[in-house]
C-alpha cells in the first residue's frame, strides 16, 4: 500500500516527526522560518529612525543609535535599507571653525519623499496651481497677500499659547517653539552665543514654498512679531536644507543662558 504522502503528493518531510525519537548526534534538517515579529520590530525601529531624523534634521548614525538605543550595525543596518529605498541621503557633516584630523562624519537627512510621508501633503498639488493662479491674476504682490493672510490665524493661537512668557525674546522663542511644535512644526529653541536660534524640523507646506517663497517670507515675519525683535532666517526646509532656522540676534545687556528647550511633536 502506499503511504500517504505518496498518495497525497507531497514529499516526506526531513525533519524529525513530532513524537518520534531522534539518535544522539544525528544531524537534523535546518527548516527556515519566516518571523512575522522580526519584520514588525524592523518596520517600528525604521519608524523611530525617521521620526528622530524629522525632529533633528541632519544626524550621524553614532547619535542616532545613541538616542535610540541601538548598537553601530543594528543602526547602520536600519539606515542602509533606508538608502537604498530613497528614505535618506548621506552627507559630510557641516563643521565649523576648526576640526580634528580625518574625514568628517557622515550625517543623514530625510529626502523630500520621506519627509512628504510624515506630514499633510496630500493638497500640495492644488495649493501650488491656485497660487500659480493668483500669481497671473494680480502679480507678486497677490501671492504676499494671500501667504500674509494665511499665518494670521497661525500668530493668534501662537499669541495665545505664549501669554505668560514675558517680554525676552529668548524666552518668547522658548513658549514659541512649544506653540509651533503644537502646530505640527516640531520645534525647538536654543540660546547660542550670538543670541538664539529657532528651528523648525517640518514644514506642512514646504513643497509649496519652494516655488513661492512669500509663504516662507509670511511666516518669518509672524516669528519676529512673536518674540518681539529682528530676526533673520538662515535656512529653509523648502531650498533644500534639512531645518528652517531663524537666528534671534543677543539682545544688548542680556546674559546668555546657554539653555536649549526641545519640543517635538510625536504623533506627526
Amino acid at each position: 500500500m502506499k503511504n500517504a504522502a505518496a498518495l497525497s503528493g507531497r514529499q516526506p518531510a526531513t525533519g524529525p516527526v513530532a513524537g518520534a525519537s531522534v539518535p544522539a548526534g544525528a544531524p537534523v534538517a535546518a527548516v527556515p522560518v519566516a518571523s512575522a515579529g522580526s519584520a514588525a520590530t524592523d518596520l517600528s525601529t525604521r519608524d523611530r529612525v525617521t521620526k528622530l531624523l524629522l525632529e533633528r534634521g541632519a544626524t550621524t548614525a553614532a547619535q542616532l543609535g545613541s538616542a535610540l538605543g541601538l548598537s553601530p550595525a543594528a543602526i547602520r543596518r536600519h539606515l542602509d535599507a533606508m538608502l537604498v529605498d530613497g528614505d535618506v541621503v548621506a552627507r559630510e557633516q557641516t563643521v565649523r571653525g576648526s576640526r580634528g584630523r580625518g574625514r568628517p562624519a557622515k550625517v543623514f537627512v530625510l529626502t523630500d519623499a520621506a519627509r512628504g510621508r510624515c506630514g499633510t501633503h496630500h493638497y500640495d498639488n492644488i495649493a501650488t496651481a491656485a497660487l500659480r493662479w493668483i500669481a497671473r491674476s494680480g502679480g507678486s504682490e497677490a501671492v504676499e497677500a494671500f501667504a500674509t493672510d494665511q499665518v494670521v490665524a497661525l500668530e493668534d493661537r501662537c499669541r495665545a499659547a505664549m501669554e505668560d512668557a514675558g517680554d525676552d525674546p529668548l524666552a518668547r522663542a522658548e513658549a514659541l517653539a512649544g506653540a509651533l511644535t503644537a502646530e505640527g512644526y516640531a520645534a525647538n529653541a536654543s540660546t547660542i552665543a550670538s543670541g538664539g536660534q529657532l528651528c523648525q524640523h517640518h514644514c506642512p507646506v514646504a513643497h509649496v514654498a519652494a516655488e513661492f517663497p512669500q509663504l516662507c517670507e509670511a511666516e518669518t515675519a509672524v516669528i519676529s512679531r512673536l518674540v518681539g525683535t529682528h530676526v533673520q532666517r538662515l535656512a529653509t526646509i523648502a531650498h533644500g536644507d534639512g531645518v528652517c532656522t531663524t537666528h534671534i540676534p543677543a539682545q544688548p545687556g542680556r546674559a546668555q543662558s546657554g539653555k536649549t528647550v526641545t519640543t517635538v511633536r510625536t504623533d506627526i
